[in-house]
């Protein structure tokens, strides 16, 4: 059995395992200091004496190996065993060789060659590329060739209003760049430095995003009517700030099953399921003369998003958000995995703070939520229709 002081190759393999996996992006800039050194155990007179068999079982396994690297022996003269010939250490001269052991040759050929292309035709790569080992080791020569494509072409148009379907890269395909967003983005941003790592794709890029649709429904027939018949429309929110409709009141909801159920409401129109992305309200400026009554699940994440909104629909009012609805529905209460966890929403009225810091401390249950789809419609519907029709 072998004996835990004498470093045999198997051990010293698992040990250039893990020093690859934590150094291979460092040494691939040039770091560490080679070659480098790995003792292999090599015991004293009296662990000899005492281990005799192992440590003669080690000496051959040593001598029969031909692995990479140099085996460094050195020479013992022991008094009651005479003189000994022993492996000391292995020492390695550069990264290719401890590639070489973990069979990783190709990889950190395919690595190596790929930096320095990179490297040589944008130097403030340097120091930055290596973060991309894998990418550099296992994309496809053609995946690779078109990364440089894409990279090159954005480099010299960063400001082209194009789809990504319109730009002029051979092999570059809507689902091929989507799908390395975030390496693109990583990168560009390094090449051209200067740029806050909160700028996104399309703001770094200068392609054209994608339209963000708006959900509504138009709750009433004399507003259908003047929008030629439609009850409900999705359209770019660009396109919905410029509607002019008979509104006389707009509700939010953040559930889509929710929003479809909502029936006749005189003057009316409902939005739905935009979850946190309320802050596109904010380009609607006819909602600014409107009443608008959000309902949202009756959690601390549905307060989260309730004060998001009160950013640019400051006279949001909330419905069935209250403590009333909350016990009266305590058998269809769930649970929120990730609780907003006490963040401060400052815009929230003094009878929602109480509710939500409620919610946020457990007074009720552990992590409380109501959702809103949970409500009985019929429960629901009353409410709405109050409202509706205490303005009439």
């Amino acid at each position: 059995m072998a004996k835990p002081f004498l470093i045999n190759p198997d051990t010293i393999k698992q040990r250039l395992q893990q020093r690859y996996r934590t150094s291979h992006r460092r040494w691939l800039e040039g770091a560490d200091t080679w070659p480098l050194s790995f003792p292999l155990g090599a015991p004293t007179e009296r662990q000899a004496r005492d281990h005799l068999s192992a440590v003669q079982a080690w000496q051959a396994c040593w001598h029969a190996w031909r692995g990479e690297g140099e085996v460094i022996w050195v020479e013992r003269r022991w008094s009651g065993l005479g003189m000994q010939r022993l492996p000391e250490r292995l020492m390695l001269r550069d990264p290719m060789q401890v590639a070489i052991w973990l069979g990783e040759t190709e990889r950190w050929r395919r690595a190596i060659k790929r930096r320095a292309l990179m490297v040589d035709r944008w130097p403030v790569l340097v120091g930055a590329v290596s973060k991309y080992f894998d990418v550099l080791a296992d994309y496809s020569e053609d995946d690779f060739q078109r990364l440089l494509a894409m990279l090159k072409w954005l480099e010299a148009h960063s400001d082209s209003k194009l789809y990504i379907r319109q730009l002029p890269v051979a092999g570059v395909d809507t689902k091929w760049l989507l799908a390395r967003k975030s390496l693109i983005t990583s990168l560009l941003r390094a090449i051209r430095a200067g740029y806050s790592d909160d700028v996104d794709f399309y703001d770094l890029t200068g392609i054209r995003r994608e339209p963000v649709l708006m959900r509504l429904r138009l709750l009433d027939a004399d507003m259908r009517r003047v929008a030629g018949g439609l009850r409900d429309i999705t359209a770019p929110i660009e396109d919905v700030a410029r509607l002019h409709l008979p509104l006389r009141r707009v509700y939010i909801v953040e559930n889509l099953q929710t929003g479809l159920a909502f029936g006749e409401l005189s003057g009316a129109a409902v939005f739905m399921r935009l979850g946190y992305a309320v802050d596109l309200f904010g380009e609607i400026p006819w909602l600014r003369q409107l009443p608008c009554y959000y309902w949202g699940d009756l959690d601390t994440h549905g307060f989260a998003i309730l004060n998001r909104l009160r950013h640019y629909v400051p006279h949001a009012q909330s419905l069935l958000m209250d403590e009333a609805t909350l016990l009266a529905h305590q058998d269809m209460w769930g649970h929120e995995k990730t609780p907003v966890n006490g963040a401060e929403l400052p815009l929230l009225t003094n009878e929602e703070q109480r509710l939500y810091w409620d919610l946020c401390n457990n007074r009720r249950g552990t992590r409380i939520r109501l959702e809103q789809e949970r409500i009985p419609w019929g429960y629901a519907w009353e409410r709405l229709c109050a409202v509706a029709n205490s303005q009439e």
